[in-house]
């Protein structure tokens, strides 16, 4: 199929995730403060949206505490720098089994697993202009851990956000995820034009190659509006490959810590890069209000 480039670009920082790279990089923020100024610093590098999850501020582990998503809101929304804000609705949907041999009961330390209201409560509060919904469960990289996201939770979770008003980002591991997306749409639970995210190279869901990507890439519906990336050292490869497929970006340490072998990055580096990619290629990086437009987001005020 010919190539039809994008030539107006929205970037994506996904600031610090969910995974284990809290002490594989000084640069992956832990506190409300650092993940807000890092959000900061991704923004006025070029980012028009900024991706947050929350950590424990000692320990960096992922939290759900809806306190430091509350902070890490109040902290962006009273900068002085505009972006537009999505959190993460993927927590509270892990298990992971004991061992293959007995697989119940399940292990306490690894699983943490919550109703559709609790996971959504963040977002209820916080009121972000976006929120992800993980369209699917997968097996990732560890040996019994499953992400869990069943259609009855999906269907739930998506009626929410689409109440509270809130945009859903629809995080694609496989094409499956996608099916069942339009399913959604076709329900009236989501809204169409729907927002896609499609997450290349996650192991186990879609590899990264480019015959793979284009097959996800077919599969999202004509109208709809999606961004891709993909890990590590494919992750600037993915800037270019989303742009010239019609797609926009994503960047950030929550898929990547590295600028350049032996080099670690910082998200606002990152974007910087992604910046200098996208305009080599001919397109223009767009800004957070040109989104708004875009996608129909509402940008909510700072909390009094």
């Amino acid at each position: 199929m010919p190539l039809t480039m994008n030539n107006k670009v929205f970037i994506t920082c996904a600031v610090t995730g969910s995974g284990s790279s809290q002490d594989r990089s000084p640069h992956v923020p832990r506190s409300p403060e650092q993940i807000a100024n890092s959000a900061i610093a991704a923004a006025k590098a070029g980012a028009a949206i900024v991706h947050c999850h929350v950590r424990d501020p000692e320990t960096g582990v992922p939290s759900r505490d809806l306190g430091l998503y509350r902070e890490v809101t109040d902290r962006i929304r009273a900068s002085e720098v505009d972006m537009v804000l999505n959190l993460t609705a993927g927590m509270g949907g892990d298990i992971t089994f004991g061992s293959v041999e007995a697989p119940l009961p399940v292990n306490a330390s690894g699983t943490d697993m919550a109703g559709a209201t609790e996971r959504v409560a963040h977002i209820a509060e916080c009121r972000p202009e976006i929120c992800t919904l993980d369209c699917g469960t997968m097996n990732f990289a560890e040996a019994d851990y499953v992400m869990t996201n069943t259609p009855g939770m999906l269907r739930a979770m998506g009626t929410m956000m689409t109440e509270l008003g809130v945009k859903p980002e629809i995080e694609a591991f496989d094409t499956g995820h996608l099916w069942f997306a339009k399913q959604l749409v076709e329900e009236g639970i989501l809204s169409s034009p729907a927002l896609v995210q499609l997450c290349m190279g996650v192991p186990w869901g879609a590899p990264d190659d480019l015959n793979t990507f284009m097959a996800m890439v077919n599969n999202v519906p004509v109208g709809w509006t999606y961004s891709a990336f993909a890990l590590g050292r494919n992750q600037m490869p993915y800037v270019a490959a989303s742009v010239l497929a019609g797609g926009h970006v994503r960047v950030g340490l929550e898929d990547n810590l590295m600028l350049g072998r032996g080099q670690l990055a910082t998200n606002a580096e990152l974007v910087a890069r992604a910046v200098e990619i996208i305009e080599s290629l001919g397109a223009r990086v767009i800004g957070p209000e040109d989104v708004r437009r875009k996608l129909g987001l509402t940008k909510q005020a700072q909390r009094p």
